[in-house]
């Protein structure tokens, strides 16, 4: 018999956990970008606490094992500033992003009144580019950081967020 993944707020106990996830998830952007600097490959296991305390972050678990997660926070202004979704190279494919993006959307317009939501992604991420307008954002800037990279931000109203599920 096998188990369902459970999505759940994360805990002080998932850093670890959360920390190691990415390290592994960010191995192919910083491929695909030739830049092993990128932040969620630096970010130290301090960093991540800090982060954590000043926003809101969800996990995916089978079993005890932290395979997907998601964060970020919401501002004065309204904005659902979402982040770092990572889902375990194992379990890709198979709607979990999907879900996790889901959950936290709904978590910030419901509990903390977002009224859009914005996230951030590499110019060559195809998948995450893909992922993110089947689920309603739109493209608002690209920011050339570097040599090698763009960052594309995205964004939506929250009230949107109730139709792309059923489209």
């Amino acid at each position: 018999m096998g188990m369902s993944v459970i999505i759940s707020a994360a805990r002080e106990g998932d850093c670890e956990q959360i920390l190691k996830l990415q390290y592994l998830c960010y191995q192919s952007e910083a491929e695909l970008y030739g830049d092993y600097s990128i932040e969620p490959l630096t970010q130290t296991l301090d960093g991540l606490r800090d982060e954590l305390g000043s926003g809101y972050a969800l996990v995916a678990r089978l079993g005890d094992e932290v395979v997907a997660s998601v964060r970020g926070s919401v501002d004065a202004s309204g904005t659902g500033r979402i982040g770092k979704l990572i889902v375990h190279p194992r379990m890709q494919g198979h709607g979990l992003g999907s879900r996790l993006l889901s959950a936290i959307e709904d978590h910030f317009a419901g509990q903390l009144s977002a009224k859009r939501f914005r996230l951030f992604t590499g110019h060559r991420s195809e998948s995450n580019l893909r992922l993110y307008r089947k689920h309603g954002y739109a493209p608002v800037a690209t920011e050339a950081v570097g040599p090698e990279l763009s960052l594309v931000t995205l964004e939506k109203d929250a009230a949107a967020r109730q139709f792309v599920a059923s489209a």
